[in-house]
C-alpha cells in the first residue's frame, strides 16, 4: 500500500527533476526552483490520484461479486442500493490509501513544506479530496450494474487520468483541449484545492471557484450514480439475471 505510490512519486520526481533545473523552467514556473516544493506539488498530486484510483480498482473488484454471485444477493436484500456502493467505494479508501496519505501528512510536516492560511483550510483540503473521491467510487461502482465487468476502467482511468487531472504536471502546461476534458474530473479540482489550501496559503475566497464547480462535480456524480442504480436494478429485475454474461 506505500511501496507502489513511493516508487511512482520518486520515479515522477527523479524523471522531472534535469528539465526543471533549467533556468527557463523556473522563470515560467517559479516551483521548479526548489526542489522540495517541486516533491510536494508532486506529492499532493500522487496522494490524490491515490485515492482516486483506489476507487477505480474497487470498482474492478466489485465485478468479483458478480462472478461469485455475493452481489446478486446483495441485491435480493432490502440494502439501501446507494449505501452499498458508496460502502464499496469507502472501504477501498480504507484499505488502499490509509497508509500513504499518513506518510504524505508525516512527511510534509518533517519537510516544513506545508503553508496553510490557517488550521480550517486542512478541514478544507480534507472534504475536498475525501468527499469527492467517495463520489468518484459510487458513480464507477454503480457503471458495473451495465457492464459484464469493469476491467476496462484500468485502460480508460490509469495513465489518462493521471495526465488530465494535471497529478504531475502544473496544468499550464497542458493544452487546452486537455484542460478541458480534465475539467470533467473531479480529481483535477481536488488537486487545486488541495495544492492551493496546503502549499500556496491559499484561503477560501482564492478557492471559492475550483470549490464551487468542486461541489457541482460530486452532487452531479452521486446524482448519475443513483440514477444508473435504478435504471440497472430495473433491467436487472426485467431480465432476471444480474451476471450479464
Amino acid at each position: 500500500m506505500l511501496l507502489w505510490p513511493l516508487l511512482t512519486l520518486a520515479a515522477t520526481y527523479y524523471t522531472v527533476l534535469p528539465v526543471m533545473e533549467s533556468a527557463t523552467a523556473s522563470q515560467r514556473w517559479p516551483v521548479a526552483a526548489d526542489p522540495r516544493r517541486l516533491l510536494a506539488f508532486l506529492a499532493a498530486g500522487a496522494l490524490a490520484y491515490t485515492f482516486f484510483f483506489s476507487l477505480v480498482q474497487s470498482a474492478w473488484h466489485f465485478s468479483f461479486e458478480r462472478v461469485s454471485g455475493t452481489l446478486e444477493a446483495l441485491f435480493l436484500s432490502p440494502a439501501n442500493r446507494m449505501a452499498l456502493v458508496i460502502g464499496n467505494g469507502a472501504a477501498a479508501l480504507t484499505q488502499n490509501a490509509w497508509l500513504f496519505g499518513c506518510f504524505a501528512v508525516a512527511a510534509a510536516t518533517a519537510a516544513d513544506v506545508l503553508d496553510v492560511a490557517h488550521p480550517g483550510m486542512y478541514v478544507v483540503a480534507a472534504l475536498a479530496l475525501v468527499v469527492p473521491a467517495v463520489a468518484w467510487g459510487a458513480f464507477l461502482n454503480s457503471l458495473l450494474i451495465f457492464s459484464r465487468d469493469s476491467a476496462f476502467l484500468y485502460t480508460l482511468l490509469d495513465d489518462p487520468l493521471w495526465f488530465v487531472a494535471g497529478v504531475r504536471l502544473p496544468l499550464f502546461a497542458l493544452p487546452v483541449w486537455i484542460k478541458a476534458v480534465g475539467v470533467a474530473f473531479p480529481l483535477t479540482s481536488s488537486l487545486v484545492v488541495l495544492r492551493g489550501a496546503l502549499l500556496d496559503r491559499a484561503d477560501l475566497g482564492d478557492l471559492a471557484g475550483a470549490l464551487g464547480w468542486l461541489v457541482v462535480l460530486t452532487v452531479g456524480l452521486f446524482l448519475a450514480a443513483s440514477a444508473l442504480l435504478r435504471l440497472g436494478e430495473a433491467r436487472v429485475q426485467r431480465t432476471g439475471n444480474l451476471q450479464v454474461f
